[in-house]
């Protein structure tokens, strides 16, 4: 198992070198986030996001996320011309020694809270999701919301210029069904994962975050059945799966060991985030620190069943809450976050020293 940090780039007040200062830390996961949604990827900046990471010691070798352009979801005519841009992005990547390429296919809005600084009894910030809320407001409003709560922080998945059209982008999705989305993304992996098998790169799938349905958007990557026919659809060591125990674990049907040793005997689970949460009702939870007795998740059985099944893949302690008096982006602070990697490496220790 290689432990890896999500890193933004030059304006992260977390900087490259506190991140390898963090035990066990090997690499960093970096994106481009200056490249709009369906442009190709210079070789030239990723060549340079590179240097910088390996200049403080740290390798780069997977990318969250190279993001999907809504054409291809909504499988318009135009998905040509951005599926070949995706192409080419995945050979400059390769040529960087890229490994791993996270995505998601998520209609219109990537993973979304209610409350990106909702505060807890010891002080701490954290991010909060609320279903009811969720229902009893518009897109326009919860899109304000969180970039008025974003405090000018960029947001992974939330483009504002691209929210900007929030309302045109939503109507094209009226009357797609969960099928429509489904035949759409087995249509762009067919079109992608040839391309990965040539250059030795993996896709790897995150869930949809929350793993239901909002604001009427179909959404397909859910639950263990779904993840399965994706990945069969495609039948492909490139086509894999990148499992995030929040995202999933939300929906109290998925059970992450079980899923974890099913997944990973295929070999299909290419990156893992690790996360935890506590639900407080139905579809209502706030994003805890990582032991298990801080949320609702069992730490102790996921990475127990992690190390069953080999895994030798990719891992990120993922969104921590916000200590400290850091001044940080929703998620993305560095002490929680390193909190969470030395837990993960407790555990991990443990097992290994057992066999």
């Amino acid at each position: 198992m290689k432990i890896v940090f999500r890193w933004f780039g030059d304006d992260d007040p977390v900087k490259l070198e506190h991140i390898r200062q963090i035990p066990g830390v090997e690499g960093i996961v970096g994106a481009l986030f200056d490249v709009p949604v369906g442009e190709v990827w210079p070789l030239e900046k990723i060549m340079k996001l590179k240097a910088k990471v390996e200049s403080h010691g740290l390798k780069l070798e997977v990318i969250e996320s190279v993001n999907v352009h809504e054409d291809i979801k909504l499988g318009l005519p135009t998905r040509r011309k951005y599926i070949d841009n995706y192409k080419d992005t995945i050979v400059n990547l390769a040529k960087a020694g890229i490994k791993i390429v996270t995505y998601n296919f998520m209609p219109v809005f990537d993973w979304l809270r209610t409350d990106l600084r909702y505060k807890l009894c010891d002080g701490s910030e954290t991010m909060y999701y609320d279903d009811e809320l969720v229902r009893n407001i518009t897109p326009k409003q919860l899109v304000a919301m969180m970039k008025q709560n974003a405090a000018n922080f960029v947001l992974p998945g939330w483009e504002w210029d691209r929210l900007a059209e929030l309302e045109k982008t939503l109507n094209m999705y009226g009357g797609m069904r969960e099928e429509d989305l489904f035949e759409n993304l087995v249509y762009f992996l067919k079109e992608i994962v040839p391309v990965c098998e040539q250059l030795n790169v993996k896709m790897a799938l995150h869930p949809d975050d929350p793993p239901w349905s909002v604001f009427n958007l179909p959404r397909i990557v859910t639950c263990q059945e779904n993840i399965e026919r994706i990945l069969k659809s495609v039948d492909s060591p490139s086509n894999t799966l990148a499992l995030c125990t929040g995202s999933l674990g939300v929906n109290t049907k998925n059970d992450i060991p079980k899923m974890i040793r099913h997944f990973g005997s295929m070999k299909r689970i290419s990156f893992v985030h690790l996360r935890n949460f506590k639900l407080l009702g139905e579809r209502k939870f706030y994003e805890s620190a990582h032991p298990s007795f801080c949320g609702s998740l069992d730490m102790f059985q996921i990475v127990k069943a992690l190390h069953e099944v080999g895994y030798d893949g990719y891992l990120r302690p993922d969104h921590g809450r916000t200590i400290w008096n850091e001044k940080a982006r929703p998620g993305y602070g560095l002490y929680d976050r390193a909190l969470g990697a030395c837990y993960i490496l407790g555990l991990w220790e443990a097992f290994s020293s057992k066999d």
